[in-house]
């Protein structure tokens, strides 16, 4: 519990995004992003809204921690489509990483989901998402998220 307590404030993000996913680009596109987190539930629950300015789009994270699992649950809601994205991804923290799994479908295949939480600090986190369309034998990292504190 409190797994995601370094996320608390105020984020600058450099988002990477890959314009196509599962062809083997290399093709990234790069735009800024802005997130404020907050922790609910003495540290059981987390939340943040990140808005990307140059994109007209914004979304949300809940976090939920399972106790009885000791897992996470994470769920995603983007402004373009407005529906809570299920299935959640989830997992833990082990020696400072977070790993999180989902099976999923994108662009009408299965997928396996993974989310990974890293290289966190005080001031910077790396948040990265990568989707694998053979079970999880290979990984294309599709997100990245490169936080940086903001000025307060």
């Amino acid at each position: 519990m409190g797994d995601f307590d370094f996320f608390v404030g105020t984020w600058d993000v450099a988002n990477r995004r890959l314009t196509t996913r599962h062809v083997g680009s290399d093709d990234w596109d790069e735009f800024p992003g802005r997130s404020v987190a907050r922790r609910f539930f003495d540290g059981a629950g987390s939340f943040d809204e990140i808005t990307f300015p140059t994109r007209g789009f914004s979304g949300a994270t809940v976090r939920i921690f399972d106790p009885a699992a000791g897992t996470w649950s994470i769920y995603w809601v983007n402004s373009r489509r407005g529906v809570l994205e299920v299935p959640p991804v989830v997992g833990r923290f082990v020696d400072g990483v977070g790993t999180f799994y989902a099976d999923d479908v994108d662009e009408g295949r299965p997928i396996r989901c993974r989310f990974i939480w890293s290289r966190i600090t005080p001031t910077s986190c790396r948040w990265e998402q990568a989707f694998s369309t053979d079970a999880g034998d290979t990984w294309e990292t599709n997100w990245t998220m490169d936080f940086t504190r903001a000025s307060d």
